[in-house]
């Protein structure tokens, strides 16, 4: 905690795809070793309103996103382009950054926001 009460912002790297693009929730290689950790991550859509559809975490992401690609509620906005980005959060804090991001971009597809204190996180976008 700082002076003021509020968490300071930890710093993640968030995935993108080799090129340096964002990695489409349907195409990209799940395969691939980034996939094998735990962490959290963000779906969203692209198109003229782009929205968060979803945020999320997962001891091994690959296994969440593998479920993602047959899920109607986030399928339901295939039709704009959904993307995925991630990164790797230890098991102690990923309720907490989960919890943040939920909060923050409100994703139009949410199951729960874990019962933790926030950690604030850097946006993907940023």
């Amino acid at each position: 905690m700082t002076q003021a009460g509020i968490q300071s912002q930890l710093k993640l790297q968030w995935g993108k795809c080799q090129d340096g693009t964002w990695c489409k929730l349907n195409k990209v290689d799940l395969s691939h070793k980034a996939f094998s950790v735990g962490g959290v991550y963000i779906v969203w859509h692209g198109g003229d309103n782009a929205k968060v559809v979803y945020v999320g975490q997962a001891a091994v992401m690959r296994d969440r996103l593998t479920a993602h690609r047959t899920d109607t509620r986030i399928q339901a906005f295939s039709g704009r382009g959904l993307f995925v980005t991630w990164a790797q959060v230890g098991a102690a804090q990923r309720d907490g950054v989960e919890c943040y991001l939920i909060k923050h971009w409100k994703p139009a597809v949410s199951e729960r926001c874990p019962d933790a204190a926030q950690i604030p996180v850097n946006s993907p976008w940023e």
